[in-house]
């Protein structure tokens, strides 16, 4: 909005020429998500609390958790506000990647809420069913997949991190594709949202790192040089990812160890969702196993606890998944169990950006 009411001026005030630039924009969009967060945070939970939308804690989880019962939930509705706010006002409108991203992350939101408000308002202990949810979300995936596939002169070809020769073309297929990385994202994101801070602070790093690389691939020159897919209008994705990261710092201050506010499903799908999309437009969809690594490593765990469970007879590997609990009941604080696991995150994302030259 801001791009449209006052770079038009730009011929006429100078200083109205910045908003021409998105690395000028993205700044401003983190800086107001933030910002919208902080300061709408401690209405929204007095809000949660006095409408009683308190988490539930199991009785079979860790000890420690239970403690943390009745802390107020479903403050991802306060993420995804700041987000689709500040993107409104710093991006440019125009921008057709723009619209797609907005559209999974607040349809991703919906799903969340909905979960969210049978378990928190309607009290029914399982919100909505894995079938319906899934379904849902593939739904939703697959028209984000299809509308990606019909923008003009949209590459197909996925790019395989360190072999810049490899790129095979999907074609139609790459529908099914992108669908398969926004719905595993927003689930393994979902995973790995189990101790105070962990999931958005992991997502906040990844946001910037995709910051980076939106930037990049909208850059003609930049994505010359450095041999990777230039996507024409995905440099635009920059000010999303600005948007996400700021409104993550921003929830961050609420749910930082102790948690004054958890974000629920509402929050946790859609943040997730949004790193598949941007890593699907920016065509660093592969790149996201190792940018995303420690979701990739939370969900993995899961999945080999059930395998492991069911092939002998009722064993377990861990002592519980996803694997955060599994060092909280091996004796670790929370607290070093999040720093720790957000050491692992930035060092992933590090790797990740030096695959820009490893090619």
């Amino acid at each position: 909005m801001f791009y449209h009411l006052l770079y038009s001026f730009h011929t006429t005030i100078s200083a109205f020429n910045v908003f021409k630039y998105i690395t000028f924009r993205t700044i401003y969009a983190s800086l107001t998500a933030l910002l919208i967060c902080f300061f709408l945070g401690p209405w929204v939970i007095r809000k949660l609390n006095s409408m009683q939308i308190k988490q539930y804690i199991r009785e079979d989880g860790p000890k420690t958790h239970l403690k943390k019962a009745g802390t107020p939930t479903m403050g991802g509705i306060l993420i995804v506000f700041s987000i689709t706010l500040s993107t409104l006002l710093w991006a440019n409108l125009t921008n057709y990647y723009i619209w797609i991203a907005l559209l999974v992350t607040v349809g991703y939101g919906i799903i969340g809420f909905i979960d969210d408000y049978f378990m928190q308002v309607k009290k029914q202990s399982k919100g909505l069913s894995a079938r319906n949810k899934f379904f849902i979300q593939t739904a939703l995936a697959v028209v984000a997949g299809i509308l990606v596939y019909l923008c003009p002169d949209f590459n197909t070809c996925v790019t395989i991190p360190f072999f810049k020769n490899i790129s095979p073309d999907l074609g139609l297929g790459y529908i099914f594709f992108a669908a398969f990385v926004i719905v595993g994202t927003s689930n393994a994101v979902n995973l790995t949202d189990g101790l105070d801070g962990l999931a958005i602070g992991s997502v906040i790093i990844a946001a910037v790192t995709y910051m980076i690389f939106a930037y990049v691939a909208g850059h003609v020159k930049i994505a010359d040089y450095l041999q990777i897919n230039y996507v024409a209008g995905s440099g635009e994705i920059t000010v999303f990812c600005g948007a996400l990261a700021g409104a993550g710092l921003g929830f961050l201050w609420f749910n930082a160890y102790p948690a004054q506010i958890f974000m629920g499903d509402v929050g946790s799908l859609s943040i997730g969702s949004a790193l598949g999309i941007v890593a699907v437009i920016t065509k660093q969809e592969i790149l996201l196993i190792l940018v995303g690594g420690l979701f990739v490593i939370e969900t993995l765990s899961v999945i080999f606890q059930v395998g492991f469970f069911k092939i002998t007879c009722g064993h377990k590997f861990f002592k519980m998944a996803p694997l955060h609990h599994h060092f909280e009941l091996k004796g670790w604080p929370e607290p070093k169990i999040i720093v720790r696991f957000w050491i692992i995150a930035i060092t992933l994302a590090l790797i990740s950006i030096s695959t820009l030259k490893l090619r």
